[in-house]
């Protein structure tokens, strides 16, 4: 019996710290211990928590949650490998080198993110501009018109409207993506 005992309060000692770690690594709450006189008080910290409407139509929520899962980690790659070609483009004086070196930049993003862009889907793309224009605070024509010129930003812009696209998109999180605000604000916080 104390055997058992003994090994219930083994397991127990190792799986809450377990737990604790966990949790605290999503970010849903933060424990502190504090000790006042000779009493070791538990402290939580818990994070503010946000009130949303109803969900108008399910069907439409759930595909807008399969496009977040699908987009909202290349937005972030795409924030990322931006700071990184601005850095690179800035340690470049001569203007000619920069324009050389955004084309080679160019050319290397495209072979490696071409496979899964054309795997998407022409929502899927609507729904990646917004969160790429959430991100780095810049719409896809901005970027491409920073980065190449506005001729070609232009071009890419006519050939985006084509297809039923507009690169000058904008992402409104009052007012037209609320409901697209929700779902990444759950995915970040790992409720989805």
């Amino acid at each position: 019996m104390k055997r058992r005992v003994i090994i219930l309060l083994l397991l127990f000692a190792f799986a809450v710290p377990n737990l604790m770690a966990q949790r605290r690594s999503r970010g849903y709450w933060h424990i502190e211990w504090i000790v006042e006189e000779g009493d070791t008080i538990p402290l939580v910290h818990i994070l503010p928590v946000r009130k949303y409407s109803r969900r108008p139509d399910m069907r439409r929520y759930q595909r807008l949650i399969r496009h977040v899962k699908k987009c909202y980690p290349l937005a972030e790659q795409v924030r990322v490998e931006m700071e990184q070609i601005e850095h690179k483009l800035m340690s470049v004086q001569d203007k000619k080198e920069q324009e050389k070196l955004a084309k080679e930049l160019q050319k290397d993003l495209i072979k490696r993110y071409k496979p899964v862009i054309l795997k998407m889907t022409i929502s899927e793309g609507k729904v990646l501009l917004k969160l790429i224009d959430r991100e780095t605070d810049y719409t896809a024509f901005q970027i491409i018109k920073d980065f190449r010129g506005g001729f070609v930003a232009g071009f890419w812009q006519m050939f985006a409207k084509m297809f039923g696209n507009d690169l000058k998109l904008d992402y409104q999180p009052e007012k037209r993506d609320r409901l697209l605000e929700q779902i990444v604000t759950y995915y970040e916080m790992g409720w989805l």
